[in-house]
């Protein structure tokens, strides 16, 4: 669970199929992202499960602290066709404009690099979605070109995060200690687990030259 200083952040469950559907019944919501019907939700559900299962992330409910009340979604979905992670959000219309979105897709994003070992992340933006264009530049990525998502219909603009060592100095000079450290306990650990492993190695060789003399 990631937790903000309003929200909280948990993988999404089959259990949330009905909070689901009505997140996208909403046409203000839909225009962008698409309805699901409930077996279509189901369906997505059980996708975004068997991704956490098996990547160790995926899409998060986003709730309120103060009631837990379900109020969209957000998360790192990896795209096969792609083979990247996107940055993605989707909050109830009636949220909109009180910065929850990049709240909520900042955490991810932070999590995200603190994390996994993946290099950078992508989001996909349709044609006039201005809201999520400025919720993409508050959080510094950057669009690269148009993708074709599913048929020409399905344009979307690709916008990408700074490489992971920009964030971590970005996080540096804002002063940003908590991501910071995290960062820096993550790859001391790193360094240990690869020194350890070539002692081993070394080790092993060792044993194995004493072995074949005596």
């Amino acid at each position: 669970m990631i937790e903000t200083e309003r929200l909280l952040l948990r993988p999404l469950r089959v259990e949330d199929v009905d909070a689901f559907v009505a997140l996208h019944a909403d046409e203000r919501v839909n225009r962008f992202v698409g309805a699901y019907s409930h077996q279509q939700a189901l369906d997505r559900l059980t996708s975004v499960e068997q991704q956490w299962a098996e990547r160790g992330h995926g899409l998060c409910a986003v709730e309120l602290k103060s009631n837990g009340e379900f109020i969209g979604r957000v998360g790192l979905n990896y795209w096969e066709i792609f083979h990247e992670v996107e940055l993605g959000w989707t909050l109830k219309a009636e949220t909109w404009g009180h910065g929850y979105a990049t709240e909520a897709a900042r955490a991810c994003l932070d999590w995200g690099f603190a994390t996994l070992d993946e290099p950078y992340f992508i989001s996909l933006i349709r044609p006039g979605n201005t809201a999520s264009v400025r919720v993409a530049e508050r959080l510094g990525l950057t669009p690269l070109r148009e993708d074709e998502l599913f048929g020409i219909q399905s344009r979307c603009t690709r916008w990408r995060s700074r490489p992971h060592c920009e964030a971590w100095m970005s996080a540096v000079l804002a002063g940003q200690r908590g991501f910071f450290a995290h960062w820096l306990v993550r790859g001391l650990l790193r360094v240990r687990r690869r020194v350890i492993m070539v002692m081993s190695a070394q080790f092993r060789w060792a044993s194995e030259c004493c072995g074949r003399r005596s």
